[in-house]
């Protein structure tokens, strides 16, 4: 039976093998553990738990507005959703986006529960790579020095004020360090949407940061 308690014993024997340093020169993959996983070997979850519970725990926190406790609750529910849906995971496919994806859906989810999403007005400009004035985000800018620089924490509070669609790119992009495609595949977006909603996020936060000068 899956219950908070046995993912609990995962997590504490994953943590127990790495300080012991009881680890493969030659380590498999996260797809090669997960179809481990789909084939019924539910242990080899503890080495994914290990790899992704950390950064997948940053993601939920700023995904939930700096709320510890629920992104912890939200990251234990994550990997348990995980397991139970190993079935529908199809092998070679990136385990990593397939893991946010549903993380992604898990903290919507919260929120149009308990109807406290933040909605923000609408932008005139279209959600796809045909925005005009749209910065390619693979360059770097000057924006995302904020993300990284002194002013880090005010523009983390400023991420939470965009809207949900660019607040999840430019976290997953900027702070989980996920590729393009990566992403794509854990919205379930194209690439190119991906683009636009980078590049709109970044621009309202230059707008932001402009309006407090």
């Amino acid at each position: 039976m899956i219950d908070e308690v046995w993912l609990s014993g995962i997590k504490w024997r994953a943590a127990r093998a790495s300080k012991r340093g009881q680890r493969s020169l030659a380590l498999p993959t996260d797809e090669q553990l997960a179809l481990r996983v789909q084939q019924g070997h539910a242990s080899e979850l503890a080495v994914l738990v290990e790899r992704h519970h950390s950064p997948l725990l940053g993601f939920l926190y700023r995904m939930t507005g700096g709320d510890r406790a629920l992104a912890e609750d939200l990251t234990q529910e994550a990997f348990l959703r995980a397991l139970r849906a190993i079935g529908q995971y199809r092998y070679p496919r990136p385990f990593k986006p397939w893991l946010y994806a549903i993380a992604t859906n898990l903290a919507r989810d919260h929120y149009k529960r308990a109807e406290t999403r933040y909605t923000a007005h609408a932008d005139a400009a279209p959600d796809d790579d045909s925005a005009m004035d749209m910065a390619d985000p693979d360059t770097p800018l000057p924006e995302e020095a904020w993300l990284a620089g002194s002013e880090a924490r005010h523009v983390a509070a400023m991420v939470k004020m965009l809207p949900d669609h660019q607040r999840e790119a430019l976290i997953l992009r900027y702070y989980q360090n996920l590729s393009l495609n990566e992403i794509a595949g854990a919205l379930d977006v194209p690439v190119g949407t991906v683009k636009s909603r980078l590049s709109l996020g970044l621009r309202r936060l230059r707008e932001m940061m402009e309006l407090e000068q």
